[in-house]
């Protein structure tokens, strides 16, 4: 008979970890006394990261005696306690190659249910005080699982485990843990997984993901671990096309149209990527790595990328007085993940400035196809002579059968800009005049601007309606971050790192704009030299297994150590266990 060694809590506190703080609930304390299971958490018991841990589903996470000796035999520890695996139940005689998901237990006065294996993070590595501990866990099959409150009641210490009911479809925590993380998702093991009505619906999403990869045959990578960020991997390398024209487009924005030389096909880049340029300095210094939307339509014949000219850019400045038609350009095949999805719904292309170029690039599209669906084109600009593409954007919306445009001028040329006829409105684009423009909110909204804009504009969306789902982003400076636990970290521009050295491989971030010599002796991944030079990045794990790290490798070629579980496709890194093999440029 399955038994309850330990019920133990903890509530969210502050720790320091490598000059850093985190806020986080992994220690947690035996109990002396009877505890009340709520369908959330135990009472006494919290989270400290509501993003990846807690919620109805992981309200009790399970962990056994058996899986903390053989960690303690394995790791050569002196010893362990309950709650040392951040445990809030210590079970004996309940392994995850037995238990299986969607099976129901009751303990003490309470009813549960096992919805999924646990999903492991940094975290549990500063617990015990092993860094790998988040893939030791999880690619020997003991991770332990998640329970949810069916019935609410009392449990404590010694209560036996009863099971009263088995999931009709026998899949055990072992195994859909390995179906998720190991390099197999065998069609048929997927569609078993998703039959389960009791597994979570973020695994279900990740099953959905893999599954619909094996449908269409696509493979490389793991489509339920990637992020968003990396849905759409790409070869690396430069190739050399030739600028076939230049057109001034506004006061301060430039178009280059570039070809291949011998008029071969160009990679078709999907409607609001990107490519990145490589452009040479003088003096030996690195190249210079800059990201460009493209902003014309389908094509393999040519890329247009749109520049504009700032005081100080050190690669506009280049392509203003050193490019001319003619001139060979070395150019990235075209990535990124904001892209225009197929779909019936409304589209609402929002941007502001030198955004309009990749939303200008889904308006293309959606003229080339000449699509039926109703297409808002909304863009701020500071008056006629900063506002690019003004006229092509009439052309692409007037032959569309229902498109509307809404245009803001900050600041009108009382002697130049009419309005009505030029611009809409004057001013900037708020939550009240999205409104007045009558976009649905059942609309995909594309947005791309400014910093300040994108973060108005988003919390303006938010208030009308829109789901977070529905509204889609291009930050041209990098990717936000994501650092789960991690509090007070003040938001600085990328830099380079202190004590930086002037040998190695050179590292180089082409959307921060920085390129750094690789330090093996002071960094064991490429994550970690991000961090020093505060470029944002995205991660949970730093072991290889979650692949929230994973981002696009411009060019080069990197190691991997420790190997991770599952690769990531070809074209993409996992920067948390990977280190340069001579110079790399990654996409941040």
């Amino acid at each position: 008979m399955a038994r309850l060694l330990s019920v133990n809590v903890g509530l969210p506190r502050d720790i320091e970890w490598k000059g850093r703080t985190v806020h986080t609930s992994i220690w947690k304390e035996p109990l002396t006394s009877r505890c009340w299971a709520a369908r959330l958490n135990l009472v006494g018991d919290g989270q400290g990261d509501l993003a990846g841990h807690g919620g109805e589903h992981r309200a009790v996470f399970v962990y056994q005696t058996e899986s903390a000796h053989f960690w303690k035999e394995q790791l050569k520890w002196p010893d362990v306690v309950y709650g040392q695996f951040c445990e809030n139940f210590t079970v004996e005689g309940m392994p995850d190659s037995d238990v299986c998901i969607g099976d129901r237990y009751r303990i003490g006065s309470a009813l549960f249910e096992v919805t999924q294996p646990r999903v492991t993070c940094y975290r549990v590595g500063i617990r015990v005080n092993e860094p790998r501990m988040a893939a030791l866990l999880t690619s020997s099959g003991r991770p332990g699982f998640y329970l949810r409150v069916l019935k609410e009641g009392e449990v404590g210490a010694d209560d036996e485990i009863v099971k009263v009911d088995e999931a009709g479809e026998r899949m055990t925590v072992t195994e859909i843990n390995a179906l998720l993380y190991s390099p197999h998702h065998p069609r048929d093991r997927l569609e078993r997984a998703l039959r389960i009505d009791a597994l979570s619906s973020g695994w279900k999403r990740s099953f959905e993901a893999l599954l619909s990869n094996s449908v269409t045959g696509k493979t490389g990578g793991n489509a339920g671990l990637a992020p968003a960020s990396a849905a759409y991997p790409t070869t690396p390398g430069f190739h050399s096309l030739t600028v076939v024209s230049v057109v001034v487009e506004s006061a301060d924005v430039v178009s280059y149209s570039l070809q291949r030389a011998d008029r071969q096909p160009l990679p078709m880049a999907k409607p609001g990527q990107y490519v990145v340029l490589r452009l040479p300095q003088d003096g030996g210094r690195p190249p210079l790595y800059r990201s460009y939307s493209i902003s014309n339509g389908p094509s393999t014949l040519e890329y247009r990328i749109s520049v504009k000219f700032e005081e100080g850019g050190a690669a506009a400045t280049y392509l203003r007085d050193r490019v001319r038609v003619g001139d060979v350009i070395d150019v990235s095949a075209p990535r990124g993940s904001f892209v225009l999805l197929q779909s019936p719904s409304p589209v609402v292309l929002l941007s502001a400035g030198i955004g309009a170029t990749p939303v200008l690039a889904m308006l293309n599209t959606l003229s080339s196809q000449r699509s039926t669906r109703q297409v808002w084109w909304l863009h701020a600009a500071r008056d006629g002579q900063h506002h690019p593409f003004d006229a092509e954007a009439g052309r692409l919306a007037d032959a569309l059968a229902h498109c509307r445009r809404y245009i803001c001028f900050s600041q009108p040329d009382a002697t130049r800009d009419r309005q009505g006829v030029e611009y809409t409105e004057t001013g900037h684009f708020s939550e009240a005049r999205l409104a007045g423009a009558g976009i649905p909110t059942q609309a995909d909204v594309y947005l791309c601007g400014p910093s300040r804009f994108m973060v108005d504009m988003k919390a303006a969306l938010t208030n009308l309606g829109f789901a977070k789902r529905q509204i889609h982003t291009e930050i041209f400076n990098g990717l936000e971050s994501m650092t789960p636990g991690i509090v007070g970290d003040a938001i600085r521009a990328p830099h380079l790192p202190e004590n930086h050295g002037a040998t190695g491989p050179i590292v180089s971030f082409a959307r921060s704009g920085i390129d750094v010599h690789w330090d093996g002796v002071a960094y064991q991944s490429i994550l970690e030299l991000a961090e020093a030079c505060d470029v944002p990045v995205r991660w949970a794990c730093r072991t290889g297994v979650c692949h929230n790290c994973e981002s696009g490798l411009v060019s080069g070629s990197i190691a991997y150590s420790p190997e991770p579980l599952d690769k990531p496709a070809d074209g993409n890194l996992l920067i948390c266990c990977s280190q340069p093999v001579g110079d790399t440029v990654i996409d941040l």
